[in-house]
């Protein structure tokens, strides 16, 4: 078990299969030793997190759902990276949408449920670039996506 794996097992984290994509894309590209991930929404092997912040979700809600959307980013990473986490060296960028009603405006803290969980996972390789922006709707009705951008070896 490589040290990156060892630590999602002491957080308590165990990786879903890598969820395929639901329309005419790929879940991630790898172009040199930057890997793109396609975004991921908030579900869960159990649910898809569904439904609207500040209308029929709370803050707390929204939290879990972006961490959720990190959890399926790994997943999707540790197949990109031919099952071997240990070869990431940096989180560059996560991109995130918050399903939200129009006078929400705390997106920047739904998303740091993904990004407190990347520097949980990566430490200071998983600090990173972001943005956190409000929509309409998302796929499916999930309240939360976010595609990401890693750097591995």
């Amino acid at each position: 078990m490589g040290r990156i794996d060892s630590k999602l097992a002491e957080l308590g984290i165990v990786l879903p299969d890598p969820a395929p994509p639901v329309a005419n894309y790929v879940p991630y590209v790898v172009a040199g030793n930057l890997v793109f991930i396609s975004g991921q929404v908030s579900s869960t092997p159990d649910q898809l997190i569904k439904g609207k912040l500040g209308a029929d979700l709370s803050l707390d809600d929204g939290v879990e759902a972006a961490r959720a959307c990190g959890i399926n980013l790994i997943a999707q990473l540790k197949a990109a990276a031919g099952g071997d986490l240990d070869r990431v060296r940096r989180v560059v960028k996560l991109g995130g949408f918050v399903n939200c009603a129009p006078d929400f405006a705390d997106h920047p803290k739904v998303i740091n449920g993904a990004s407190d969980l990347m520097v949980a996972v990566f430490g200071e390789a998983g600090r990173h670039a972001r943005a956190a922006v409000g929509a309409p709707s998302l796929p499916m009705g999930a309240a939360v996506e976010i595609d990401g951008v890693f750097e591995i070896a």
